[in-house]
């Protein structure tokens, strides 16, 4: 229930209630004549169960309304929080790369060397992980938002929302798994047809999406080859044979994703360096209105700890104010 409502009833009004759901009536208050205090009746056994009832439901209330206020308050707070996130992102500096694949081929570990951490050698699968990365390069800012939609592989409606609301696509399979490469292909597939939907285009677009064949350390267990590859992917797919284990090619992906969503090449790891949301915000405000020293004009970038995805309404909204920017139909694209 929302803290924020509250239900006003009367004395008699719960009272009738109990007398509802027991069976037995409790005595009503008497009408007052006037100028006359009314009395109290003697209360009966049933008559105090009936006030214990309302005196518990009110303590719960209460209760309701301090964990409410606490939470309100973390709310508040964290709102508070992001508030200090520089907000002076334009809008075509803001971009989301969707990561998709099957379970287990290395999507985790790529998004994880993209976000400047280490490579993690524990398999743990993933339900869902959306991350924010900004970057301060020059005079401009940018954010790159990584969706890694692995729990939607069984739901095709949110698959295809992320599609919709993707700029950018990263789409992963293992060299070792021949099931994982043809899963790609259907997503691939599932892109174009959704992108072509959705941009009214009359033959399909060129799709800004890089595919990658990763574990390619694992040379000896390997069957999908290139020839497969290149026979399956049309010429406009970018493909790279990686390793998140040892950053095999991975840099070559990072600034080729950049390329597609028009980010400068700093925003590849080995481009800039990585600091803290405090002094990523320090640097963004020193920087504002004053030349800056060498040091401070270095791109740097962080990642926000407080981000976390749109909710899939606010997705929905931005894909049909986008159809009818286009004017599309108002029939939603998402089936």
């Amino acid at each position: 229930m929302n803290t924020t409502e509250r239900f006003h009833l009367p004395a008699d009004g719960v009272l009738e209630m109990f007398n509802t759901l027991s069976g037995h009536p409790l005595p009503s208050r008497p009408a007052l004549s006037p100028g006359v205090q009314q009395k109290h009746p003697k209360m009966s056994h049933r008559s105090k169960t009936g006030m214990g009832l309302l005196e518990t439901v009110k303590g719960q209330w209460r209760q309701q309304d301090k964990r409410g206020t606490r939470e309100e308050d973390s709310v508040a707070g964290e709102a508070r929080r992001c508030a200090d996130v520089p907000a002076a992102v334009k809008a075509r500096n803001c971009h989301r790369i969707v990561v998709l694949g099957a379970p287990g081929v290395g999507k985790t570990n790529m998004v994880r060397r993209f976000l400047g951490e280490e490579f993690q050698e524990k398999y743990e699968a993933t339900a869902e992980d959306f991350h924010r990365k900004l970057f301060h390069v020059g005079a401009e800012t940018y954010q790159v938002d990584l969706l890694d939609a692995a729990r939607e592989r069984n739901f095709p409606a949110k698959r295809r929302l992320s599609i919709l609301t993707g700029d950018i696509f990263l789409l992963v399979f293992s060299l070792d798994k021949k099931e994982s490469f043809s899963e790609v292909c259907e997503l691939l597939s599932e892109i174009r047809v959704a992108r072509t939907k959705l941009l009214k285009s009359k033959r399909p677009p060129r799709l800004p999406v890089v595919v990658c064949g990763n574990k390619a350390d694992l040379d000896a267990q390997r069957v999908v080859s290139r020839s497969d590859v290149t026979e399956a992917l049309a010429r406009d797919v970018a493909f790279f044979e990686t390793s998140a284990k040892r950053g095999t090619a991975l840099e070559a992906v990072f600034r080729e994703l950049a390329v597609m969503g028009g980010l400068p090449d700093a925003t590849a790891p080995s481009r800039h360096r990585l600091v803290s949301m405090v002094t990523y915000q320090s640097l963004c405000q020193r920087g504002r209105g004053r030349s800056r020293t060498p040091g401070e004009a270095a791109p740097c970038a962080a990642v926000d700890p407080l981000a976390r995805r749109p909710s899939f309404g606010s997705d929905l909204r931005l894909v049909l104010g986008s159809s009818a920017k286009a004017n599309k139909p108002e029939r939603c694209q998402i089936q």
